[in-house]
């Protein structure tokens, strides 16, 4: 929750109010020369693993920050057993050159609330996207 602001101040819609369970499990916080440049939060929700936030400071973009952030959230799901792991993209093409494919709605988790935001498919397209892990030998 103390992590909303940030959150929000860098595009994504959060909430305080969740309607489905959510159990953040752990967040990464990202410092360039001491300024608050990024963060993510890795949670699980309905039995899946999902990115429950991601963001970079719009000053801090465009040097794979959010890619180390992204892989670090992606490291601890595998550790704790996921076999996959979903999101809501804002920026998909930036999660797709980071293997992951989007899925319908119902193949995911009860984490879609953007049908409620104004900006829902006016000034935002986002996409319900998964990333599976390769199944080991």
């Amino acid at each position: 929750e103390s992590l909303n602001g940030f959150y929000a101040d860098n595009g994504l819609e959060v909430t305080d109010d969740d309607p489905t369970d959510t159990s953040a499990l752990k967040s990464w916080l990202l410092y360039d020369g001491g300024e608050f440049a990024g963060a993510t939060t890795l949670a699980y929700r309905q039995g899946d693993f999902i990115i429950d936030g991601i963001a970079v400071d719009k000053d801090h973009r465009n040097g794979r920050l959010g890619t180390g952030l992204l892989k670090t959230a992606l490291d601890e799901a595998k550790n704790r057993g996921a076999d996959r792991v979903f999101l809501v993209a804002r920026a998909p093409e930036f999660f797709r050159a980071n293997g992951f494919v989007t899925v319908p709605r119902d193949k995911a988790p009860e984490f879609f609330e953007c049908a409620e935001c104004e900006q829902y498919n006016v000034s935002c397209f986002p996409e319900v996207m998964c990333f599976d892990f390769p199944k080991e030998k």
